[in-house]
């Protein structure tokens, strides 16, 4: 159990470390190094103290033994000379286990300053170990502080999601078990403490003869890209009682090396992100594509044996993105694996991302049995979906554990029938494989079929933008403009020339002009909040904008602030706004300019589907835009370019035609527009481009 002196001591290591290495990640490796190297120390002295003799500092090794770094008799460059050399030949020690020399594979000091090195290694120092789980207390701590930060090259899995994974898919102790992105091995490690509670009577894993035990230590892999994430999982398996852990440095979607090894149990967080250009994957792939999610997914897919299963975290592109690699994607799971989909909410990654994800469960002889696909809804994870991630109660895991229990005992008996998801908690919902390849599109959203189930009875509710419940719209106003104290200060204050004609929805992270606060409290202007909706509903109607920073606006907008961003995307209310623009119009009045009063931009509705479908509308409309951005800008690109030869003449235009002005007939005499034969032309009738 960590107590808080060594809780305290690693906040201390960190801080020494924090001027030279400001990566949370960096002072992890670092921290995690220095620790197993005294510990390796601490072990020689406990085995001569014991009558034995030293194994890890022996022969040409002896002069790195962590008491010999602290030798009095050698200065500070001294030390930062031995201990930098120290970490870099370790890997090379032949007198140590392969799992201490992997540990030390590219290790290497990232500073050369005497004195952070002294104090950094003077508090490693006072670490003391009767056994490795006092080490273990002290990397769990170091772990926790990686996960908080969510720097290590991916987002960390909230260890709570991490065994729920486990439970679902239940790994036995004869199975393969297999972490393709493994990160820090929280997947394997949950595994291993799952099987052994399946085999504990009275002692942790008594159940496990000698020989079961000591083959289970071996189903366990985990491959990882970076080697940093590579030592943390060595240490943390090493921690949990693996001698020797089989983890490897491997690129899982580039190379061909381990095609042909398989699994009985996956389980994965995999990265989300990929690179610039993309992935370069090799042949063998059934989804050829250059996205990371899509080639994790389809090699772990690949990767099952005849009865294995699986479960992946997966963004949501996966789940309903248009593209045709995702499609394929979606089309051999359902064909082939999945038997599964468990929507989570938006948030369970904060406070680093609030990425909407679901987990994708896999069975291979399931699938075969199955004509339809579980849809499971977890809205409360046990904790608040806030940058804290506080604990709460009504946690919807237990329930989602026991349906999609419930529902695999049923499947494998062959009596589907019995399990009515009307009666199950968690939403569930069961769509048939045909209706999920309606239009080819093998859409994996819940809600979309949940709410084509009661589309017959009713529609999405319609909300008003004056509905408190979800919105609060402000207006704006403009300081006096002859006040100088008013201007150029540090408030961001929105016009309409922030808002281009050209942009469909702007995103404002920046405003032409500023007032002061001094101008914001003696005007109507009033402070909106990020990620609002900025409408233009005077003279120029209907131009709509997302602020990224707090602002003001002028008079001529209505602002729509959002009450509850759980229920409704900021994206989704703007492209909603933006088809009212006809609406708004017949809403205008005024004489020099048309404007929409508040009380009318209020009355406007618009529909609230699930957050779900939400998101799934505003990919299809962005796929929309991004062709007809892209024809416009063919258009332009193939506008015709007019030379003009600087030797030609310059002639005024009124040598070359004369000018008329136009007018308006009085406009109460109804007999100057009835029934006329005359051509009359206003400007509403010249539209740009045409």
């Amino acid at each position: 159990m960590l107590d808080s002196e060594t809780k305290q001591r690693i906040d201390t290591a960190r801080d020494i470390l924090v001027g030279k290495v400001p990566v949370p990640s960096s002072q992890v490796e670092q921290i995690t190094i220095a620790l197993v190297y005294k510990f390796m120390d601490d072990m020689d002295k406990e085995s001569v103290f014991m009558g034995g003799k030293a194994s890890f500092f022996t022969g040409d090794f002896k002069r790195y033994a962590w008491s010999k770094i602290f030798d009095p008799r050698i200065g500070g460059h001294e030390m930062l000379g031995l201990y930098g050399e120290a970490i870099v030949k370790l890997n090379q020690n032949p007198n140590i286990p392969q799992l201490f020399r992997d540990i030390f594979k590219n290790a290497y000091l990232p500073y050369r300053d005497p004195e952070t090195l002294k104090l950094f290694l003077k508090t490693i120092n006072e670490f003391t170990y009767d056994h490795s789980e006092r080490l273990g207390d002290a990397f769990e701590y170091l772990l926790s502080v990686l996960g908080s930060q969510g720097d290590a090259g991916q987002f960390r899995t909230p260890r709570h999601i991490i065994d729920f994974m486990v439970q679902v898919v239940n790994p036995q102790k004869n199975e393969k078990i297999l972490d393709p992105a493994c990160g820090t091995a929280g997947f394997l490690i949950s595994s291993f403490k799952h099987i052994l509670k399946q085999n504990t009577k009275k002692d942790s894993g008594d159940k496990l003869t000698t020989d079961e035990r000591k083959k289970l230590l071996t189903n366990f892999s985990g491959y990882d890209i970076s080697p940093d994430m590579v030592r943390l999982s060595l240490v943390n398996l090493y921690l949990h009682g693996f001698v020797q852990p089989k983890i490897i440095e491997y690129d899982t979607l580039t190379s061909e090396q381990r095609w042909n090894e398989y699994a009985d149990v996956i389980l994965a967080n995999p990265p989300f992100m990929s690179p610039k250009g993309g992935i370069k994957p090799h042949k063998k792939f059934t989804v050829q594509s250059n996205r990371s999610e899509v080639l994790f997914v389809d090699y772990i897919a690949e990767h099952l044996t005849p009865t294995g299963r699986a479960a992946v975290i997966v963004p949501e592109g996966i789940i309903f993105q248009s593209a045709g690699a995702y499609k394929q994607l979606r089309k051999m799971l359902v064909e082939k694996h999945l038997y599964a989909v468990v929507s989570l909410p938006a948030g369970i990654f904060n406070p680093y991302s609030g990425v909407k994800t679901s987990i994708l469960l896999m069975d291979r002889q399931l699938a075969k049995k199955c004509d339809s696909i579980l849809f499971v809804k977890i809205e409360n994870d046990g904790y608040g979906l806030g940058a804290q991630r506080r604990e709460q109660v009504g946690s919807d895991l237990p329930d989602a554990v026991n349906v999609i229990s419930d529902y695999v005992k049923a499947a494998r008996a062959g009596k589907l029938e019995s399990f009515k998801t009307k009666e199950k908690p968690c939403g569930a919902l069961l769509v048939k494989k045909e209706k999920l390849a309606e239009n080819e599109e093998y859409n994996l959203t819940g809600d979309r079929y949940r709410v084509t189930e009661k589309r017959g009875k009713q529609k999405w509710p319609m909300v008003k933008l004056g509905d408190s419940t979800f919105f609060r719209v402000e207006s704006g106003g403009t300081p006096d403009s002859t006040n100088e104290l008013y201007w150029k200060g540090n408030i961001y204050w929105a016009t309409l020339v922030d808002l281009p004609a050209n942009d469909y929805i702007s995103i404002i992270y920046d405003t032409v002009r500023k007032i002061s606060e001094t101008g914001l409290k003696n005007s109507s202007a009033k402070i909106i909040p990020i990620d609002s909706i900025i409408v233009s509903t005077r003279a120029t109607i209907g131009r709509v904008g997302i602020n990224k920073i707090s602002l003001s606006t002028n008079q001529g907008f209505k602002n729509i602030i959002i009450e509850d961003k759980s229920l409704i995307l900021p994206v989704f209310l703007a492209y909603m706004v933006k088809q009212l623009i006809p609406q708004m119009d017949n809403l205008a009045s005024g004489g020099t300019f048309k404007e929409i009063s508040k009380t009318n931009f209020c009355s406007l509705q618009i529909p609230l589907p699930p957050l779900e479908i939400q998101r799934e509308i505003v990919a299809e409309i962005e796929g929309y835009q991004k062709i007809i951005d892209g024809a416009r800008q063919v258009v332009e690109n193939w506008k015709p370019q007019i030379e003009i030869d600087p030797e030609w003449p310059q002639i005024p235009l009124e040598d070359l035609c004369s000018f008329m002005t136009g007018g308006t007939p009085t406009s109460s005499n109804k007999k100057y527009y009835e029934n006329g034969t005359i051509p009359w032309l206003v400007s509403g009738d010249i539209h740009k481009g045409e």
